[in-house]
């Protein structure tokens, strides 16, 4: 399938809607959470409830709440099903290159304009967006295929000013694993290996004794 057959458009949201998402019955979870950041180690627990509300339990140390509730919030707002429609709605799409790897360029227009994705074997491995006032690179070099759609593995992000094209702070280096607990596969640990300094620094976030809600 080449992208002179289907329009860009067809080919981002047939990679869209591959990704991993909860359904309508999700209920929400609760677990144990170890958060390992350089010399420090940190337990309490995580509650993503059916709304995808999290919250974070029996941690005391305010920068590591944040730390963590920051990471169980990323992990619910990348689970929700959202269709096609009601996320890309008002924008346009048009092709760019496609890169030696296979992976075909997609620049967005209208609503989102100046977004870019790359779209690689029915999934976006390359993500340029605008969030915030400030661009976030993505680039996924693995993932994994749940037989329900695909989750990322290992992954970058990079953030730059839209401005000066300057970068702002580290490049981070994602590694996620996955474990299916009922119907639903779950974050089970993401280590963040980031530049700081001239040097790495080293996140880790454990989440066992998953539990599904209800």
């Amino acid at each position: 399938m080449t992208v002179t057959q289907i329009s860009a458009q067809e080919l981002f949201q047939a990679a869209y809607q591959n990704r991993y998402t909860w359904d309508g019955n999700f209920p929400g979870y609760t677990a144990d959470i170890t958060y390992k950041y350089d010399d420090q180690v940190i337990k309490g627990q995580v509650v993503i409830d059916a709304n995808m509300k999290a919250e974070v339990l029996n941690v005391e140390d305010e920068a590591a709440k944040k730390a963590i509730h920051g990471q169980a919030w990323e992990i619910a707002v990348h689970r929700v099903r959202r269709a096609f429609e009601q996320t890309h709605g008002a924008n346009t799409f048009r092709p760019g290159e496609t890169d030696a790897t296979g992976a075909v360029e997609i620049f967005v227009g209208g609503k989102s304009e100046g977004d870019k994705y790359k779209v690689r074997n029915n999934e976006v491995c390359h993500v340029h967006r605008l969030i915030h006032g400030t661009f976030v690179t993505i680039d996924t070099f693995s993932s994994h295929d749940t037989g329900e759609g695909y989750l990322s593995h290992t992954y970058n992000s990079v953030y730059h000013d839209p401005e000066t094209g300057a970068q702002k702070g580290g490049k981070s280096d994602f590694t996620d694993e996955y474990e299916k607990v009922g119907n639903y596969y779950i974050l089970n640990r993401r280590e963040i290996r980031t530049e700081i300094a001239e040097r790495i620094s080293i996140q880790d976030f454990i989440f066992s004794n998953i539990e599904l809600l209800g």
